[in-house]
């Protein structure tokens, strides 16, 4: 019974070690509340929609319309200023500071890109550009694609070649099957003398349906 009651107490002592040792690494007082404005560096201007982030840690916020942020941070942490045409900038926080407030003015430089120069050449003669102009492809858009897609020559091909897929078979067979029932005990009607069948059969014979697949 002794050694359970010393086992227990060990063990409340190294719980209470542990906390204790996790609440010295992150004190209260090490929470700073950042807050301050971000200005471009040239003309003062604030910068909106800013991006507000601290390095490291998958938080950060950003700048309101006056260019005003706030955000609770750890002393020693890195902050990241940026935004769409300004250069990035990181600062850190002070490990040394007294207070839990800490206020910045952050001024961001305008990043400036350089493209690549573009030189616009005439054609050398009317003729030439002429002759380029006639034959430049220019590339279907979304109507004509759709008309040529709808051709009956083209939907014609496509039921000719493409093989029928598990509805279309299944549906064959059902339809196959209720005419099957349907005559079942009598004989079948023909259509030899049907002149409808027989106007089908024309049309098809002009379509050329029978011809010979190459």
């Amino acid at each position: 019974m002794k050694k359970v009651v010393q086992f227990i107490f060990l063990l409340i002592i190294v719980l209470c070690s542990s906390i204790y040792n996790a609440t010295a690494q992150t004190p209260k007082d090490s929470v700073i509340q950042l807050y301050g404005v971000v200005m471009t560096a040239d003309s003062l201007r604030a910068v909106p929609a800013a991006s507000v982030v601290v390095v490291g840690k998958g938080r950060g916020t950003i700048t309101n319309g006056f260019g005003v942020f706030s955000i609770a941070v750890l002393k020693g942490d890195k902050i990241s200023f940026s935004s769409v045409g300004f250069k990035e900038k990181t600062i850190t926080i002070p490990s040394n500071l007294t207070e839990n407030q800490y206020s910045v003015i952050q001024l961001l430089v305008d990043d400036t890109a350089y493209l690549p120069a573009t030189i616009i050449k005439a054609k050398p003669t009317r003729e030439q550009f002429e002759r380029d102009f006639a034959n430049t492809r220019v590339d279907d858009d979304a109507y004509e694609i759709a008309r040529q897609n709808t051709e009956e020559s083209k939907l014609r091909a496509l039921m000719a070649t493409l093989p029928a897929d598990g509805r279309e078979a299944i549906n064959f067979q059902f339809r196959q099957q209720a005419v099957k029932y349907y005559y079942a005990g009598q004989i079948p009607p023909q259509n030899i003398l049907n002149p409808l069948a027989w106007a089908d059969f024309i049309k098809a014979w002009k379509r050329g349906d029978f011809k010979r697949k190459k």
